[in-house]
């Protein structure tokens, strides 16, 4: 009993002796961390500014489009982008820096063994017979080590692994979400650009249509060289038009087969019907919980946690270092007694290391820990500002859109009524084809631009989706 407590004295003075010293390496004169993050009433995103409750983006939001062809465009891209499986391999490294973080906190098993063929020297402190002999030594052994963490350094440091694998599976959703929009973009162009092209290709009929007129005409004597010379500039001016809307309409495409990982094929089955293409719900206000949101946001409060946390690591390396260290084996001269009655040895106890003068080292990476934080905090204020701006501006956008299409609807009215006047006209012998084509001209340049303003109402759209978070929604944190 009495070997027992000795044993057991003997095994906690030097830890009893290191929380003494612990004090041994200075912290004085280290600021900590001033920076302060952003809340959502700092933003205006109170309950109480909302004009009304604005619902959740749907995870798979697209799909109101009510587009079978852009549902498989869209899963086909989330499957196969280099870039998603890019992030999702950096969501992969960071777990296992969590695992290895947490495995640093737990008992190290090691076995060794050693066997050398040695001639001992006969002019040092060997003694005989074993001086000035040729002999074979071996060594058998399994031996451990725990670092106790008393001051906490594994577990911050654990908590920044984890912070950081947070982070980066928060960045592949945000990839993911600005994918999925990316896809919806250049979809709604290609329905922009093919309804275009048939406008344009209208247009190319029209103007040599007239060009025919105004040649008749001049051989008529009813118009001059100048009339006929502005007529035949309309062509190829139209078929300008016309390639220029191919030439984006092709761009388009190979930029949606990119993104779908085919950029050598078509990546549409069918035509794109614009009309066809169903309006997303618009909010009205700016959700007051947008910064729970974004997938981008949550990876920056992640990574803010886990800096602080490598805060926490780097004041502990301040403290000692306390492992209780053990060894069991075998040990002999000549390989033929190295499992022989005797040969056994072992050891046990406790090994402290204390940081006394380190030049500098230590504080150095402390303050460098917090400016880290600093940092983190403010690119999270520059994330949740940037986020709150992003969302301003398509409801701005969304807004202005609509007023802009109801002003243009009524000019497109107009133009096709006086369309219609002019056909009559024309059908009635009061007034020429060259009219009733001018006229037909300012109907095509209203649908034009009709159709650029539904395209852009579905872009705002997208784009406010996208703002509001993409349908992100996150899970619940693993504990350990």
């Amino acid at each position: 009993m009495n070997t027992a407590a000795s044993f057991t004295r003997w095994l906690l003075a030097p830890i009893a002796a290191a929380a003494l010293l612990a004090g041994c390496a200075s912290q004085q004169g280290i600021v900590p961390s001033s920076a302060q993050l952003r809340d959502a009433a700092s933003l205006g995103l109170s309950a109480e500014q909302a004009a009304a409750e604005v619902a959740p983006v749907a995870p798979q939001w697209w799909h109101a489009l009510g587009d079978a062809q852009l549902d498989r465009l869209v899963d086909q891209a989330l499957q196969g982008n280099p870039n998603l499986r890019m992030a999702q391999a950096r969501v992969a490294r960071a777990l296992a820096a969590a695992d290895g973080a947490d495995a640093a906190r737990g008992p190290q098993l090691n076995g060794a063994f050693d066997a050398t063929h040695q001639r001992f020297t006969a002019k040092g402190m060997i003694p005989a017979p074993l001086a000035g002999r040729i002999e074979d030594t071996a060594t058998l052994q399994l031996s451990g080590s725990w670092e106790i963490d008393f001051f906490g350094k594994h577990r911050a440091a654990l908590d920044a692994a984890l912070g950081n694998a947070q982070a980066a599976q928060a960045d592949a959703a945000a990839a993911r979400t600005l994918l999925s929009t990316n896809v919806v973009r250049s979809y709604v162009q290609i329905a922009r650009l093919q309804e275009q092209r048939a406008l344009a290709e209208r247009a190319l009929a029209q103007r040599e249509a007239m060009l025919g007129l105004v040649r008749e005409r001049a051989a008529a004597g009813l118009d001059g060289v100048l009339e006929l010379r502005q007529s035949e500039g309309t062509v190829p001016e139209a078929r300008q038009q016309l390639e220029a809307v191919n030439e984006q309409l092709a761009l388009a495409q190979n930029a949606l087969a990119a993104l779908i990982g085919q950029p050598a094929q078509n990546p549409l089955r069918s035509p794109v019907q614009l009309a066809a293409l169903q309006p997303l719900p618009e909010p009205q206000a700016l959700p007051a919980d947008l910064l729970g949101r974004r997938a981008d946001i949550a990876a920056a409060r992640w990574r803010v946690q886990a800096a602080g946390s490598e805060v926490d690591a780097a004041r502990a390396q301040f403290y000692p270092n306390i492992n209780l260290v053990a060894y069991v084996g075998l040990s002999s001269i000549g390989l033929n007694q190295l499992l022989s009655s005797g040969a056994q040895q072992w050891g046990i106890g406790p090994a402290v290391r204390l940081p006394i003068f380190d030049a500098g080292r230590l504080r150095a990476n402390l303050r460098g820990r917090n400016a880290d934080l600093d940092a983190a905090v403010e690119s999270y204020n520059a994330a949740v500002i940037e986020a709150v701006h992003e969302v301003a501006d398509q409801l701005a956008s969304a807004r202005s859109v609509a007023l802009q299409r109801a002003q243009q609807q009524q000019a497109l009215q107009a133009a096709e009524s006086a369309y219609d006047i002019a056909g009559q006209r024309y059908r009635a012998g009061l007034s020429s084809h060259l009219q009733l084509l001018s006229a037909e001209s300012a109907v095509l340049a209203q649908r034009r631009l009709d159709a650029d303003l539904r395209a852009r109402t579905l872009q705002a759209q997208v784009n406010l989706a996208q703002a509001l978070g993409g349908g992100w929604q996150a899970d619940a944190p693993q504990a350990r």
